[in-house]
């Protein structure tokens, strides 16, 4: 603006609308000349529009103004507007356009092509600052909103592009909200979250307040759908509990909470050894921890019996009290019989466990003789034994007569210590070595004392009620009773002195060690003799008893005699003869007669009195046989004794060749020709080498044993009848042992299966 001033100004001042003295600046320049002064505004903004002043003073000081109106008119101008504008579902949204213009623009807004208007109940407003305002804003509403404004005097028009972002919070849901595992079985658990929300909200997993980080044990997923999934590896107990799933987005967070229940396999925690004090009270606990927490049971392993909570035995000494997982059992008065070995057992509905410790009872030491009184002699060494059951064990110490005797001993006297046992060897050597001794077992329990005598021992007394029994004319048996004292020791052995009547010489038998029978052998018929019998102990001979006198018996002729029948081999009869009575004096000889039922006459064979059997042939074939048999001695005749046996018919020749194997072996020989094959090649192999299944055959005869003794001979009958069974052969002794000639032999194989022999007659 320009100024002209008439008259003589000293100075010219211009006033801003505000009412401020303008100073030059670079925007605002000031040219003044004397009367003349120029306002010039660089780059006016719209604030620089309103009313300047100039003011003219003189000297005087008198002043005039003049006023100037500065008008400016602005174009169209969107301001710092932004997009995209973002909004949280449900509120209401406020979409800023924030434009400019002198005049005053119009602003129009538009949505999808389409113009915003104001109808009575459109959630859509246009608020007098040109904002557009959406109630109750929904992810509908988004997409991109253009703010179009105008200057109709101008012509000028511009519009601006607003996209309108609506964020929805979390919405977080779970399929299963609990889970159940089980500890230390490499078990897993997945649990789910699912999310929805604008824009994807973040899950993240919390447990006591702390945000879970990836490891070997917790593994993150994330599937479409918005599923997030957190697994829970190798669950072990301390991994139950609640779980906490947590989506979070710029419109907000929500959590869920899941929760993990984990079962635990019950497991014995504490369980001890205890030792008590016999007749105090022992507490044996058992503390086990599992989910859910298990029952506690008690086995006694003695007996198998069994206590749980609340029980109590029928002698009210055993009681059981738990909770919490923890069990005690009470044993009050305890004895030495509940030593031994108690189980706990934790049970629960997953699972058990077992442990087993050991009461151990300390008590007094216990004596366990009562065997108090030794016997001795002078000179003779004893042992006094001590034996303690102790727990602790006991220490041991001997006294006498208030002096304790040293493990070294003195010279009479010796300590011989082992566990539970102390022995005294004492060796008396005169009357004051006699007497009482005092053993003394102590342990921390407690201390106990046992007295032992010695005393002296004596000879026994006399054996008494002598009898005499099976007398015969060699023999007689003398029983007795042992004597009422054996002096304090043993009694070693019986001595039993017998004489003939008028003799002065006493012959001595000892007894079988205690043995109240002996027998008297070697004494000569028809006497009279004398018997008498004392004890012996380690101290010497007691007393002899009452002399008992007897007679043997006279000789006389033998008893009869007493046999039984053998089967002999083929044509031969073996009668066995037992040793019957002989009267006194040996049996000389058997006289044997026989003969068939049929016949008259008999047949007569003398065997020696030492023989056990008599050998009949050669006999008839399918025949009944009498048989008569007499002993006779010095003396004379026995009576006869009658005896009847009966021949079979006569074998079949392969019969008696396989009557030595067992039924198996002719089972699996009776193979028909190939059998006599086999024969055939053997015969010849026996008479060459000794060898073959004949030779097998006739030495398991010649092994086969009958009850009775006097074997040699009839081992060669055997043989003999044996191989007359199977050939005809001739035998000749060579070296003591059979040979077989093989040329005086010749088999020949029929279709009867049968063998065919044919000796050489001329050797034969």
């Amino acid at each position: 603006g320009t100024l002209i001033a008439i008259g003589e100004p000293v100075r010219l001042d211009w006033y801003n609308p505000q009412g401020e003295r303008i100073v030059p600046s670079k925007r605002m320049a000031l040219h003044t000349e004397t009367s003349r002064s120029r306002l010039i505004i660089y780059n006016a903004i719209i604030e620089d529009a309103g009313i300047y002043r100039c003011q003219a003073t003189d000297a005087s000081g008198h002043t005039e103004e003049a006023s100037v109106v500065l008008e400016i008119y602005q174009r169209l101008t969107f301001r710092d507007v932004q997009s995209p504008q973002e909004f949280r579902h449900g509120e209401t949204a406020e979409v800023v356009c924030d434009v400019i213009s002198s005049p005053v623009p119009v602003v129009v807004w538009y949505y999808q092509d389409r113009e915003i208007t104001e109808e009575h109940h459109s959630r859509f407003q246009v608020l007098p600052n040109n904002n557009l305002q959406i109630h109750q804003v929904t992810k509908a509403d988004e997409g991109v909103y253009r703010c179009e404004a105008s200057v109709e005097a101008r012509g000028e028009i511009d519009f601006v592009d607003i996209a309108v972002v609506v964020n929805v919070p979390p919405v977080l849901s779970v399929f299963q909200q609990s889970f159940n595992a089980t500890a230390d079985y490499q078990e897993s658990v997945t649990f789910t979250c699912i999310t929805s929300g604008s824009p994807d909200p973040l899950v993240t997993w919390h447990r006591k307040g702390q945000q879970l980080e990836p490891s070997e044990q917790h593994v993150f997923n994330r599937l479409e759908g918005g599923r997030s999934m957190l697994t829970i590896r190798n669950i072990r107990q301390g991994d139950g509990g609640t779980y906490t799933c947590k989506a979070t987005n710029k419109a907000g967070s929500q959590e869920r909470e899941l929760f993990l229940k984990v079962f635990v396999q019950p497991h014995i925690t504490q369980l001890k050894n205890v030792t008590a004090v016999e007749g105090s009270a022992a507490m044996i606990s058992c503390v086990a921890e599992g989910e859910p927490l298990p029952d506690i049971s008690w086995r006694r392993a003695s007996d198998g019996q069994t206590f749980v909570d609340g029980d109590k035995s029928q002698d009210g000494r055993f009681e059981v009290r738990g909770r919490h997982g923890k069990s005690v059992l009470t044993i009050s008065g305890v004895k030495l019989t509940d030593l031994g070995r108690f189980d706990c057992e934790a049970l629960s509905r997953i699972g058990g466990h077992q442990k087993s410790m050991f009461l151990d009872i300390e008590y007094i030491p216990k004596f366990l003789t009562n065997h108090t009184i030794y016997y001795s002699w002078e000179g003779n060494p004893v042992n006094i034994s001590c034996d303690v059951m102790s727990n602790p064990p006991a220490t041991m110490l001997w006294r006498r007569e208030r002096f304790t005797i040293s493990a070294e001993g003195t010279a009479n006297t010796r300590v011989h210590s082992a566990e539970g046992k102390s022995v005294l060897e004492v060796t008396p050597m005169s009357d004051r070595d006699f007497g009482r001794y005092n053993c003394t077992a102590r342990n921390n329990i407690g201390v106990r004392y046992q007295e032992f005598i010695l005393a002296q021992a004596d000879v026994p007394s006399n054996p008494y009620s002598v009898r005499l029994s099976a007398v015969s004319q060699r023999l007689a048996t003398v029983t007795f009773m042992k004597p009422d004292s054996h002096g304090g020791v043993p009694i070693s052995y019986y001595l039993v002195q017998y004489k003939e009547v008028g003799s002065q010489e006493w012959r001595d038998v000892k007894s079988h060690s205690v043995q109240t029978t002996v027998v008297l052998t070697g004494l000569e018929p028809n006497t009279t003799y004398e018997v008498r019998v004392a004890a012996v102990n380690g101290k010497g001979q007691g007393e002899f008893s009452h002399t008992e006198t007897f007679q043997t018996l006279p000789i006389r002729e033998p008893s009869p005699p007493a046999v039984h029948g053998q089967r002999g081999m083929g044509k031969a009869y073996r009668l066995g003869l037992v040793k019957q009575d002989d009267g006194g004096m040996p049996i000389v000889e058997y006289i044997v007669k026989y003969k068939t039922d049929k016949e008259e006459q008999w047949m007569t064979k003398l065997v020696p009195g030492a023989n056990d059997f008599a050998m009949l042939q050669p006999l008839q074939w399918n025949t009944r046989y009498e048989v008569e048999i007499t002993a006779r001695n010095v003396k004379g005749l026995s009576e006869p004794t009658f005896y009847q046996f009966f021949m079979p018919q006569k074998p079949d020749i392969t019969e008696s060749l396989f009557s030595g194997l067992g039924l198996g072996a002719v089972v699996g020989l009776g193979l028909g020709a190939l059998l006599l094959l086999l024969v055939l090649v053997d015969v010849s192999c026996f008479f060459l080498r000794h060898c073959g299944l004949l030779m097998c055959i006739t030495r398991s005869l010649c092994s086969k044993k009958t009850a009775t003794s006097g074997k040699g001979k009839e081992i060669e009958e055997g043989k003999a009848a044996y191989l007359e069974n199977i050939v005809k052969l001739p035998l000749k002794e060579e070296n003591g042992k059979e040979s077989l000639k093989p040329d005086t032999i010749e088999i020949k194989v029929h279709s009867d299966n049968s063998l065919h022999t044919k000796p050489d007659d001329s050797k034969a």
